[in-house]
């Protein structure tokens, strides 16, 4: 991981916080013991009702904050408005750089200077010691590393953007509450510019999970919006990151375990029928779940195999709801105009 020092680029780090106090210094603190020198820090506080803005000012960042919460999009795109560097790099607040994170980026945007837009991985390592949160951030490590290098959209979590680039989509849509990343991806690519998955980039996750939040986010948050989005992308399914074919194949293969071990109950003959249900599961996710073994042990891989299938067959739930909302509602989402990022009510804290 060599740099070109003479070349090195200017990092205008923003992180948007709502109510984040419990991580904020974990993230905070790290950007601050980074290994790389050239940044500058933007925390945009979106209305927190608690303290995050005060915990923002012991550090060494520009800290702003809105006189009432517009949601993730709205503040990345005014932490936008007031950097100076010609690269974007937004962290989430209740995520952890590593002292190497951006030394490793800038090395990799300086190996591929044809990216637009670059992000990088959870690690290995999630913070919460939960069952379901330990479960739920090694997946998300699984399918960044796993991953196409080319990527077809963008991720905030840890995620750098070219300033020109980002100027010339407009940003990110401050209409949207959710999967404002993923639309802004999307953008970039029918604008004709390259993102690029950088798997060795990575944080430390400190969000915790509980069975509640995951199943509310992964549906209400996620699976109904992403799908509604996706039948609206010229592009369609992509075989990529939680859209790869063998994922789709995964929930038929789940709901089909599902319908034989109930049918099963009054043709016992179709229980064998469902062992091929359970094998093909098990074929499908096979690296997976040797990942979980290697990584949480033999009894951890057991629960969180049982907890994979649960995921599956709501993950079908929300594909199914969101293709009907689709279909009830043929009109496409309009499309994202332009407007003056200045127009949001903004102080300075």
């Amino acid at each position: 991981m060599k740099i070109d020092k003479a070349n090195a680029p200017f990092l205008s780090v923003i992180v948007p916080v709502y109510n984040g106090e419990k991580t904020l210094a974990f993230c905070l603190d790290a950007i601050a013991q980074s290994d790389y020198s050239l940044w500058e820090l933007i925390v945009v506080d979106d209305g927190s009702t608690d303290r995050s803005a005060f915990l923002a000012e012991r550090f060494p960042a520009l800290v702003v904050r809105s006189a009432e919460q517009q949601g993730a999009a709205a503040a990345r795109n005014y932490g936008a408005q007031l950097a100076r560097g010609n690269y974007l790099f937004f962290i989430d607040a209740d995520c952890e750089v590593h002292p190497d994170t951006f030394s490793r980026m800038v090395a990799f945007l300086q190996r591929h200077p044809e990216a637009d837009a670059v992000f990088g991985s959870y690690d290995d390592a999630p913070k919460p010691r939960g069952f379901v949160a330990q479960y739920r951030n090694l997946l998300h490590h699984y399918v960044h590393q796993t991953g196409s290098e080319e990527a077809s959209t963008f991720w905030t979590g840890c995620g750098v953007v070219k300033r020109s680039m980002f100027q010339k989509v407009g940003g990110f849509n401050p209409q949207m509450r959710m999967l404002e990343d993923i639309d802004l991806g999307y953008r970039i690519r029918r604008a004709g510019g390259k993102i690029c998955l950088a798997k060795h980039v990575q944080v430390k996750h400190h969000k915790e999970w509980n069975l509640f939040s995951m199943i509310k986010t992964d549906v209400l948050d996620r699976g109904i919006p992403w799908t509604r989005m996706l039948l609206s992308q010229p592009s369609g399914l992509v075989d990529d990151l939680n859209l790869q074919v063998s994922s789709r194949l995964s929930v038929l293969a789940a709901y089909t375990l599902l319908l034989l071990l109930a049918s099963g109950l009054l043709m016992p003959k179709l229980l064998l029928l469902s062992l091929l249900a359970l094998a093909a599961l098990l074929q499908l996710n096979w690296h997976l779940y040797c990942f979980f073994n290697r990584k949480r042990g033999g009894l951890f891989s057991v629960g969180a195999i049982v907890l994979h299938w649960i995921y599956y067959l709501y993950c079908g739930v929300s594909f199914g709801c969101g293709v009907v909302l689709h279909w009830l509602d043929n009109r496409q989402q309009k499309p994202f105009v332009v407007k003056s990022q200045g127009e949001a009510s903004w102080r300075t804290w």
